[in-house]
């Protein structure tokens, strides 16, 4: 049942989207277009006609919330699914929600470091560079003269979140409990990977500790450029890191005033996005062009470190071969993956879900990427594990999301790229890593430090053994639980068949005495006394057998 909160918080919800006019937008649904003149009889309809519906979307999900800012940040990225007028208004959720006063920012980080501003900053400005749903961004400059941004989380956030995070588990516990598809989507365990990245938002010396990861992972590479993490500078609330310099990858005629070559660049961001996954296995999992810079050399610059993403070994592997199998279009070998790692159900025809799967691939291949969209692909696809009963995986969401943001962000860029051509040579190479003999040197190489320590004892112990083996001295112990079990549940076997052996004999016994009571010689005189006996016994050992453990 709903609780008091959750109830106003649903009030709440609906009073912001009345105020800003989206009733506009619900009523122009199908359900209800029969009952949409009766938005002309309701009072906000004249006095919020003035603002463009992207600006009311936009500041409807600005009071709601940050979850509800996430959530339009998501939809900025795909332009080519959303109205140019709201997708433009979107993307200004990516650095431009209303801040919080500058005076508050500069006493949380007085309070966070525990001396003044000036005690550790030689310049900070109030006016913040940049304003997200989590936190925003001071310029600064440190008393050594670095140039430096500080982040500063937003205060009593949390309690915001964690209100809206129940709300949407109640949502989710409705639909697994009377929603069809409730259960094989999940909803409760994708609601629960979402708290935890939002959560993990909350805490800037994660986040620090995440960009200097991933800037020692591209330490020697040209593709992406991390900035400099100033660790005594950072709080839970607070963190200080380098301050870059760059183009904003979503102001194309800066870039191409630049001389940046677009193609290399979305190709780049491929390359960059399948590095991250497979060889690093710790990518950046909020890669909205408000995060992303492009420098003059034309290297990516990432910021924003919250929300990074890692998978299982098990998931890595599945995830390389599907892709290598839709890119060679091998439908079956996609379809067998998918039973596997039981992603659907172990009884799953192969032959009719390779079916399924080559119908909604296949005619997307050999076409560059301004004509295909991924959204529309996913949403076939989410047809085709609907009939299969394939069950969402909330582990991949966040990568889902990624590649998501990927797809948005070349089409921007280089509308011609042809993602299977840049992604496939990469993931090749990356399976020729895991398997076969680049893959055993490879152990081999990761090995020897331990080999080389242990090499210097090999001499004497080999000694030791030998000498021992000589004077007859050397035993073989063996030991190993699965043949002790084994070893036990002989011995168990043995005893339960002699039982049953025995007893179903004296109970065949008792059954010939008493047929020959009567016609028998004089040793059988006492019959039905023997009758008794074999046959108590016979059958408390039968019964012994079938209660032996």
């Amino acid at each position: 049942m709903i609780g008091p909160r959750q109830l106003l918080r649903v009030m709440y919800i609906s009073w912001v989207l009345v105020r800003h006019g989206l009733d506009e937008i619900v009523l122009a649904t199908h359900l209800f277009r029969p009952v949409r003149f009766l938005r002309f009889f309701a009072p906000w309809h004249y006095i919020t006609r003035q603002a463009p519906r992207g600006v009311r979307i936009r500041q409807a999900l600005e009071d709601l919330g940050p979850i509800f800012v996430k959530f339009g940040q998501i939809l900025s990225t795909r332009q080519d699914l959303l109205p140019d007028d709201i997708a433009t208004e979107l993307a200004r959720l990516q650095d431009q929600v209303p801040p919080f006063p500058g005076d508050r920012a500069r006493a949380l980080v007085e309070k966070a470091l525990g001396k003044p501003v000036e005690a550790n900053f030689r310049r900070f400005e109030e006016t913040p560079l940049a304003s997200a749903s989590v936190a925003q961004v001071h310029a600064a400059t440190l008393l050594t003269g670095e140039d430096v941004v500080v982040k500063v989380l937003r205060p009593d956030i949390e309690p915001v979140i964690r209100r809206d995070v129940g709300l949407l588990y109640y949502l989710a516990g409705l639909a697994e409990r009377y929603w069809r598809e409730g259960r094989r989507l999940r909803p409760r365990e994708v609601v629960a990977e979402f708290e935890k990245t939002l959560l993990d938002e909350l805490d800037l010396q994660r986040e620090a500790a995440n960009a200097s990861q991933l800037r020692r992972n591209f330490q020697d590479s040209g593709m992406l450029y991390v900035p400099e993490v100033y660790w005594p500078w950072c709080r839970r609330n607070v963190m200080v890191m380098e301050r870059i310099y760059g183009i904003p990858v979503s102001d194309l005629d800066a870039l191409r005033a630049a001389g940046i070559d677009m193609k290399l660049l979305s190709e780049r961001g491929v390359e960059i996005f399948f590095t991250q996954v497979f060889r690093h296995n710790f990518f950046h999992a909020d890669m909205h062009p408000g995060n992303i810079f492009v420098a003059p050399d034309g290297r990516y610059m990432a910021v924003d470190f919250g929300i990074m993403g890692t998978l299982s070994s098990e998931d890595q592997r599945y995830l390389a071969e599907n892709f290598l199998a839709f890119f060679r279009r091998d439908y079956r070998r996609v379809a067998e993956l998918h039973v596997e790692s039981e992603w659907v159900p172990p009884g799953t025809r192969i032959e009719e879900f390779e079916a399924a799967i080559r119908t909604v691939c296949e005619p997307i291949f050999e076409r560059p990427l301004k004509d295909i969209s991924f959204g529309h692909l996913l949403l076939r696809l989410f047809q085709t594990a609907r009939r299969f009963n394939m069950e969402i995986q909330p582990q991949l969401v966040l990568l889902q999301k990624t590649l998501l943001n990927i797809e948005g962000l070349g089409r921007q860029l280089y509308p011609e790229l042809d993602l299977w051509q840049t992604a496939k040579p990469f993931l090749e190479r990356w399976m020729s890593e895991q398997v076969g003999a680049r893959a055993f040197i490879g152990n081999l190489r990761r090995s020897l430090p331990a080999l080389s320590e242990r090499l210097p004892e090999l001499p004497e112990l080999l000694h030791r053994t030998l000498s021992r083996a000589a004077e007859g001295k050397l035993e073989v112990e063996w030991k190993s639980s699965e043949l002790e079990r084994i070893r036990r549940d002989l011995k168990l076997a043995n005893r339960r068949n002699l039982y049953a052996i025995t007893g179903t004999g004296l109970l065949i016994c008792a059954s010939v005495i008493y047929g020959l009571d009567g016609h028998a010689p004089a040793l059988f005189g006492a019959a039905p006394l023997l009758t008794w006996l074999a046959g108590g016994a016979g059958l408390v050992l039968v019964l012994l057998a079938w209660g032996e453990e």
